[in-house]
């Protein structure tokens, strides 16, 4: 098991909430999520303790993000089409995608995690330019992640009739 497949069990992912999570307004309220725990991280010198607050919160919605939003109206979009890459991305194991995507989604990954150490170094030594970098490189990555999922599902969308009933 991969850990994107560990991740999406740990969330469970079931179909319902996989529809859900396709919404692009479940998309877009993901986005503020790290910058809000970044914020939170950063502020326990003044705050102290009440930092935990925000980041409890982030957590809380971030579980709860895919399942508080409708089944969107329609999936012909490039938000809900990065979230169905997701899925087809998921599905590796099942059902062969192309090795170009696979190599550069492993390193759209790197740049994403690259990141974390210099926002972690940052955060742990109040230094806003570490952790700016960190910042950026993981939001970068993830973007650039999701644009390649709707490439993916582009791309497969016709190798499966599964994947097929997903765009509406």
């Amino acid at each position: 098991m991969t850990t994107e497949q560990k991740i999406a069990n740990l969330f469970q992912m079931t179909d319902e909430v996989w529809a859900r999570h396709a919404n692009p307004w479940n998309v877009l309220t993901r986005f503020p999520i790290l910058p809000l725990i970044i914020v939170s991280i950063w502020s326990r010198t003044w705050i102290n303790w009440w930092c935990l607050i925000p980041i409890i919160i982030a957590i809380i919605w971030t579980w709860i993000n895919p399942r508080i939003f409708p089944k969107p109206t329609s999936t012909n979009n490039w938000f809900s089409k990065a979230v169905l890459g997701e899925r087809v991305w998921l599905n590796r194991h099942k059902i062969e995608i192309p090795k170009h995507h696979q190599h550069i989604i492993n390193i759209l990954n790197l740049i994403y995690f690259v990141g974390l150490p210099f926002c972690i170094w940052g955060l742990i030594q109040l230094n806003i330019w570490p952790t700016l970098l960190g910042v950026v490189l993981v939001l970068l990555g993830k973007m650039w992640f999701l644009d390649h999922m709707v490439w993916l599902y582009e791309e497969m969308k016709d190798a499966n009739s599964e994947y097929q009933s997903w765009l509406y």
